[in-house]
């Protein structure tokens, strides 16, 4: 007998809608957006529009195993302060070294720096603090750079923080109840093998895709006062 295939998004934006709409119905208090580019960035500026929220977002880079770069040993995350959390599981798994981390570390690091001066030199950053934050990205595989993002953003006082995703594997779903005070996530899928196997366009973003979407989103909200 053979596997259903799973159900499958058109694209991100199709993904960020359908997310957009379960999330309306938590009834956020002042919610703010907060996106992991690249991938992240679409659906957020769909739940964005639906929560009629601001889109900023949070600057991680997994660190990848040596010989495997797909397998996240672990991710930084921008901030006042860096942050580097790692996978002690997979770290021991893969026996990656403290010293290929710190290499790594530093060329994301250096990514991270690229991509600031890119798609938010010139924008008003979004202020977290006593807010309803929620975090988007395209889906959850090992959860790396969620699980960095959310510790970054916790750091800056949310009043409640919210991982939100379009699909994710189920055992990395139940590592991170942790993470957030609420998870929501439209597809738990036992047969991962992959985010890029749910979605019909899975394409590589580009810096120009990023940049646009994020003047569409500011042009957006600033037509819509919060309430």
């Amino acid at each position: 007998m053979f596997a259903s295939r799973p159900r499958r998004f058109a694209d991100r934006h199709e993904a960020g809608r359908q997310l957009g709409e379960r999330l309306r119905s938590l009834r956020l208090a002042r919610p703010v957006v907060f996106a992991l580019p690249r991938g992240g960035v679409p659906v957020a500026a769909e739940v964005a529009a639906a929560l009629s929220a601001p889109l900023d977002l949070v600057l991680v880079r997994k660190i990848g195993a040596p010989l495997q770069p797909e397998l996240a040993v672990g991710a930084v995350v921008d901030g006042e302060e860096s942050e580097t959390v790692l996978n002690a599981e997979i770290v021991a798994l893969t026996g990656t070294s403290e010293a290929y981390i710190a290499v790594a570390r530093e060329r994301e690091l250096a990514e991270i720096e690229r991509r600031r001066q890119l798609y938010l030199a010139a924008r008003a950053r979004l202020d977290p603090r006593g807010r309803d934050v929620v975090v988007v990205d395209d889906g959850l595989a090992t959860g790396a750079t969620a699980r960095a993002a959310l510790h970054a953003l916790r750091r800056r006082h949310p009043a409640r923080l919210i991982l939100a995703v379009p699909v994710a594997a189920p055992d990395t779903l139940s590592a991170m109840r942790g993470e957030a005070d609420e998870i929501v996530c439209l597809r738990q899928e036992e047969l991962f093998r992959g985010i890029g196997g749910f979605y019909d366009d899975f394409h590589q973003l580009t810096d120009e895709e990023v940049v646009r979407l994020l003047d569409a989103a500011t042009a957006r909200h600033a037509k819509e006062p919060e309430v």
